[in-house]
């Protein structure tokens, strides 16, 4: 089993929940210039770039050999809503069985039941991967809040890796009760946490905190967005990203809200949605318990429905579907914690991104005229630098004037050790 790569760590750790329940699976190789070639001259150049950077994966593991097609299976889940995302398992389909590829199995569950298809015989895999999932989130986050401000370049990254690594393999231990897995997992962030922290960094001077949102891959898929988010760190600034956990409660919020529309409010289906629902907060919250200094000021919503009724001046969620609710709901949420600009990452003609960029203006008045910028990306490379420069002045200027200020960590806050030594 293959996984494609939007984040590294989760991809990592969501193969690793895998193997725990005796399945061989990987994260996909990275993706580089062969990635596009291949996905390229196997698609129009009509579809979006998480396409075609997700197939020129696959079809270089196929084309290299690496695995044979019988024995290859690809996870490629599925949507509904505007996006062109709900179309790859059936376009994927067509391309393997013209290349001769037609063996390989590909597994897409869909969003519209909040995922459940995985687990309808696999509850054990269901939850380990959604500790994964969280796990590798807050090892992301945590990474980002270090980072900008290590003394060698280069620290956090490795800190970053090790602590992967551990999470990997406590994810991985097989024959052992839920509750106990839960504290491996927990035991491994904590670790996780503190090689984080050891990195030696200068906290004296808090940056410009930058909110990141947009359509899922892209955003978080670094090869797709060239690394956008270090390009942000190199001009000045730090970045507080959506993360992978945020599409799933969106999906789990749509499945409980289907379920309402069509009268099932007491049936077994709403009744395993609330269940879900109920234990994946559970294991959230006992996993982010170690962190929650560490993020302090950096909060993301209690519940996901918060994002959609923020939303709803701009786009009512009963009509808007996929990450265009999500992208301009979270602008406003990370407003109001007073971070000083916002970059909506999307692929080049995404419909969600155009969507949200419609109404971003009316979005920036409301909130003091916040700082918002639209990126596009094709796989073709091009200099940025010049943009981010201009949207840093952006940011910078409105942070002198905000009204809304955050809360820092205790590492950043006054009064408090300014400098991690290591």
């Amino acid at each position: 089993m293959f996984f494609p790569t939007m984040t590294i760590a989760g991809s990592k750790a969501i193969a690793a929940a895998f193997r725990s329940v005796g399945i061989e699976a990987r994260a996909m190789p990275p993706s580089d210039e062969e990635t596009l070639l291949l996905g390229g001259r196997f698609s129009s150049g009509e579809e979006c770039l998480p396409l075609k950077v997700t197939l020129g994966d696959a079809l270089k593991v196929l084309v290299h050999g690496q695995v044979a097609p019988e024995k290859m299976a690809l996870f490629m889940p599925t949507s509904d809503g505007p996006c062109r995302f709900g179309q790859y398992g059936s376009f994927m389909k067509v391309i393997f069985q013209e290349m001769g590829f037609g063996d390989v199995l590909l597994l897409s569950p869909t969003c519209a039941d909040g995922y459940d298809g995985v687990s309808e015989h696999a509850d054990e895999l269901l939850r380990t991967a959604w500790r994964a999932l969280v796990g590798s989130d807050l090892l992301q986050k945590l990474l980002l809040r270090v980072r900008p401000y290590e003394k060698e370049k280069g620290d956090a990254d490795r800190a970053f890796a090790e602590a992967v690594d551990l999470l990997c393999a406590a994810v991985e231990v097989r024959g052992v009760p839920q509750k106990r897995k839960l504290a491996v997992i927990a035991k491994s962030l904590d670790e996780g946490r503190d090689l984080l922290n050891r990195v030696p960094a200068d906290y004296s001077f808090p940056r410009p905190l930058i909110g990141v949102v947009g359509e899922i891959f892209c955003r978080l898929n670094t090869f797709s967005n060239e690394d956008v988010l270090r390009k942000v760190e190199e001009a000045g600034g730090e970045c507080w990203i959506s993360d992978v956990a945020e599409w799933v409660w969106a999906t789990n919020a749509e499945q409980i809200r289907m379920l309402k529309r069509f009268g099932r409010h007491l049936t077994l289906s709403m009744f395993g949605a609330r269940l879900k629902w109920h234990y994946q907060r559970k294991d959230e919250h006992a996993l982010l318990d170690a962190f929650r200094e560490d993020f302090r000021g950096y909060e993301e919503p209690h519940d996901i429905r918060e994002i959609y009724e923020l939303a709803r001046p701009y786009l009512p969620p009963e009509g808007a579907l996929g990450e265009m609710m999500l992208s301009v709901g979270k602008t406003v949420y990370l407003h109001r914690k007073g971070v000083d600009g916002i970059l909506d990452i999307n692929p080049f003609s995404c419909m969600n991104g155009i969507v949200s960029e419609a109404v971003y203006p009316r979005v920036s008045r409301d909130c003091d005229g916040f700082p918002v910028r639209v990126l596009y990306y094709d796989g073709t490379h091009v200099d940025r630098s010049y943009e981010l420069e201009i949207f840093m002045d952006l940011v910078k200027a409105y942070s002198a004037r905000k009204k809304t200020h955050r809360r820092l960590p205790e590492v950043m806050g006054a009064g408090a050790p300014r400098v991690v030594a290591g």
